[in-house]
């Protein structure tokens, strides 16, 4: 998925090129910054075309070898944006899930206008204490070692001040399918059910339903956030993915408003939630 996303790969790009100026500033080809290096000749050429993400490391050494030693961290803390615009989910769960949840935080205080789109679970603003724990459980037997998940829970469940606390205003787009798909119990869906009623009643939230009648084109099929104008986070199957270029914000905020476009709201969109309340019982 890295490449697909072409705020991934210019950023990578943008440290390759970097690495590349250095060696010709030093007036070193390929096959000298190899040999300083202790590299085989090809390695130096992925790197400096960006078909290979450096190490730590590899940009020491490059460095080092550039005579350059002093620019060393200056690229490294590049590297470590291109690996934070993209993060497998082993890598950002890897100290627990409770660290994930609260690496968050910040961002959404700092956020005022919050879009979420959901296409196979509620978004965790709108859940309730169960719904949660059986989330995170399951994402926790699948993927994390650790088992933090009561911690978690807490954590999130905290995050959800938000919805309360300063001028924030929230626009959720539900997939109907969304409203059937748990893993809880049919009293801890109900229950949930019935808290999305409660929190569609806020001033400060829309909950737009999208019907599957009303459903007119296939795409996207990932669960995404939006904050303000200046951040898109997607949930990916194999990882977390942030971006931040101003193009691809807009074709997210796009993609929402015609999603917005086909949902109900207010009282259809609660009487569909009802609909699917009654069902369980």
């Amino acid at each position: 998925m890295q490449s697909a996303s072409s705020s991934v790969q210019e950023a990578r790009q943008a440290l390759a090129n970097r690495l590349r100026e250095l060696a010709k500033d030093a007036r070193l080809d390929g096959k000298d910054l190899a040999a300083l290096c202790g590299w085989h000749p090809p390695k130096v050429s992925r790197i400096s075309t960006a078909k290979t993400q450096p190490s730590v490391d590899d940009i020491r050494a490059w460095c080092r070898a550039c005579g350059a030693e002093d620019q060393a961290e200056d690229l490294i803390a590049s590297l470590r944006a291109v690996e934070g615009t993209w993060l497998t989910w082993r890598r950002l769960e890897r100290a627990g899930l409770k660290r994930s949840q609260e690496e968050r935080l910040p961002l959404y205080e700092r956020t005022r206008r919050f879009r979420s789109y959901s296409v196979w679970a509620l978004p965790g603003l709108l859940q309730t204490y169960q719904y949660t724990e059986d989330v995170l459980r399951t994402i926790q037997q699948q993927r994390v070692p650790l088992d933090d998940v009561a911690d978690a829970v807490a954590a999130r469940m905290e995050r959800q001040r938000v919805l309360r606390e300063g001028q924030r205003r929230f626009a959720f787009l539900i997939e109907e399918p969304v409203l059937r798909n748990t893993l809880s119990t049919e009293e801890a869906q109900e229950e949930q059910l019935e808290h999305l009623l409660s929190m569609s009643r806020m001033p400060n939230v829309s909950l737009g339903v999208v019907p599957v009648a009303q459903r007119r084109c296939q795409l996207p099929v990932e669960n995404f956030w939006i904050y303000d104008n200046a951040q898109v986070n997607v949930e990916l199957v194999s990882g977390y993915l942030t971006l931040t270029q101003p193009s691809e914000v807009k074709a997210y905020a796009d993609t929402f408003a015609t999603l917005a476009a086909m949902a109900v709201y207010g009282a259809k969109a609660r009487a569909l939630i009802n609909r699917v309340r009654d069902s369980l019982t």
